[in-house]
């Protein structure tokens, strides 16, 4: 029952074409419109609303939610980590999800970025070699680097679920296992991706993202298998 009015309410959101933080219905007029009771309307809300598509203000009124990739993010470190503590390389599997649409994506970017981009992404480049250089981390600078790669694409629901991806990633790894690096080669990696895209050269683009991903495979699939 309450997976049926669930989806009558999100017919209700696309039939109206409601934006995000658009007032819904109330619930005495839920009830009318779907002919249910309170208690059935209160369950199929509260399902939505861990579904990111509502948002239940107390005292205030339920409205359409951000739809973000919160959830599927949460869905992917649970299911990762509960793989992991079964014995599977759910974190390669992860990653490995992750080098496939990055692979992909790239190619349509060799020469097509518009020059604003690419000097965001040599400042980012430079940035990630100072931080090297200080033994700083390169989380943040490597995420950015990589959010404005695609960014060109225009795409947003793409950069939604390439972040829901680097999130899960990184969380779950960090929880985990402890993948060492040597941050020298993760900027020499970024800087070939950008003189990659910059040229134009779509196989070296291909290639130099590969190489990228297939370096963090091999260091963790050596971490793993350690463990």
């Amino acid at each position: 029952m309450a997976r049926d009015i669930q989806e009558r309410i999100k017919k209700l959101i696309i039939d109206r074409r409601l934006r995000s933080g658009a007032v819904l219905p109330t619930e005495p007029e839920l009830m009318e419109l779907l002919g249910v009771s309170r208690n059935s309307v209160r369950e199929a809300l509260k399902g939505l609303q861990a579904m990111g598509i509502v948002e239940i203000r107390h005292g205030f009124g339920t409205y359409v939610g951000p739809m973000s990739m919160a959830p599927m993010m949460e869905g992917l470190v649970f299911r990762t980590v509960a793989g992991h503590y079964r014995g599977e390389a759910s974190l390669l599997q992860l990653l490995e999800v992750r080098a496939a649409l990055e692979t992909g994506l790239v190619s349509r970017l060799a020469g097509r970025l518009p020059a604003g981009d690419l000097a965001e992404l040599e400042v980012l480049a430079d940035r990630m070699d100072a931080l090297a250089a200080e033994g700083a981390s390169l989380f943040e600078t490597d995420r950015a680097f990589h959010a404005a790669l695609y960014r060109g694409l225009g795409n947003l629901l793409l950069g939604e679920v390439l972040e829901a991806f680097w999130d899960a990633f990184h969380r779950v790894r960090t929880d985990l296992v402890d993948v060492p690096q040597d941050p020298r080669v993760t900027c020499r990696q970024h800087r070939e991706i950008l003189d990659a895209v910059r040229s134009g050269d779509v196989l070296r683009a291909e290639r130099a993202i590969q190489d990228h991903f297939g370096h963090v495979r091999d260091r963790l699939a050596a971490t793993v298998g350690s463990a």
